[in-house]
């Protein structure tokens, strides 16, 4: 069984993917981020010796402090209560970024712990939520569940990110959207980034930040069961065990009522509970006459009739 940058392969070279359980999460993610980091990039000098295993030899490990055996026991997810000072040396020997570094905290985190067995709770839009909501009449905002379920948005937000869509789907739990499917499974949503392979993995990275944090979560366990089995693209993404947390990120849309803009999408939250996504613009940009175009046009369109919107399309496929 072969190993690329994408993952571990089956025979007919398909991506494997791992379990969301604790023990497979930390092996598959230090396997695949191992897999990824040349001795070269991790500065450590092999003197022509054979590495132990895809990527770093074995020296790095005992330059870090670690054994090679007990970070092998590791990567089988057979050693769960790892200190957190041989964390950090395990990160540091993977130049793993901040984000990185808490995932692997947080997957090591002993199974038996409360905060880990709980299932999460439902999710809701707190009062306080709404009002900002209404508060941002000219800045698109949308309420996104921990699972990327859209919870609620406001005019603006819907024009600009579904405009598509009913908006009045947001209201029912059976038929909210869902970010992550929108992105991966809906042609609107696809063309809507210029740059779609970094809108979708930065989708796929705050996902996997999301599992480590939630490893009972049935509902995200099927989520990412339904675009692996739909979508090869996300299914190659989610092999490579990435993690991103959506907090401040420039993408360039392309809307079809309004044409191009580059909006600076930004999460704000305030603890555990659904963020609320803001998309702001630069002062004086064509970006921002693009956005006063689209507010314009959600205002005249609310004082008439309900418009007549094209139906979603999914990606071929």
């Amino acid at each position: 069984m072969g190993t690329t940058s994408r993952g571990r392969l089956r025979p007919d070279g398909r991506p494997i993917l791992g379990s969301m359980n604790e023990k497979a999460q930390l092996g598959d993610f230090l396997q695949a981020r191992r897999s990824q980091l040349s001795p070269r990039e991790a500065g450590v000098p092999t003197y022509g010796e054979r590495a132990a295993g895809a990527g770093l030899p074995a020296r790095s490990w005992l330059l870090a402090g670690v054994s090679v055996s007990y970070y092998t026991r590791l990567e089988q997810g057979q050693s769960l209560n790892a200190s957190p000072q041989v964390l950090d040396a395990v990160a540091g020997a993977l130049r793993l970024d901040e984000a990185e570094r808490m995932h692997l905290h947080e997957l090591a985190r002993p199974a038996g712990r409360s905060d880990r067995a709980r299932r999460p709770a439902p999710e809701r839009v707190t009062p306080a939520a709404r009002q900002l909501l209404e508060a941002l009449v000219d800045v698109p905002a949308v309420v996104i569940g921990r699972r990327s379920d859209v919870l609620a948005w406001n005019p603006l937000g819907h024009a600009l990110f579904a405009g598509h869509l009913d908006p009045d789907s947001t209201d029912s739990p059976a038929r909210r959207p869902n970010m992550s499917r929108l992105v991966f499974l809906d042609a609107h949503t696809r063309e809507l980034y210029a740059d779609w392979p970094s809108k979708a993995r930065a989708v796929v990275g705050s996902l996997r930040l999301v599992a480590g944090q939630y490893p009972q979560d049935a509902a995200l366990h099927a989520l990412v069961g339904e675009l692996s089995a739909r979508s090869p693209d996300f299914a190659s993404m989610w092999a490579d065990h990435r993690v991103k947390p959506c907090t401040v990120a420039e993408y360039e849309m392309r809307h079809p009522l309004v044409g191009p803009l580059t909006v600076t999408q930004q999460t704000l939250s305030h603890g555990p509970g659904p963020g609320i996504v803001v998309a702001t613009t630069e002062a004086d940009s064509p970006a921002r006459a693009a956005l006063t175009l689209l507010a314009r046009t959600v205002r005249q369109t609310a004082e008439q009739d309900g418009p007549v919107r094209p139906q979603a399309r999914p990606v071929s496929g």
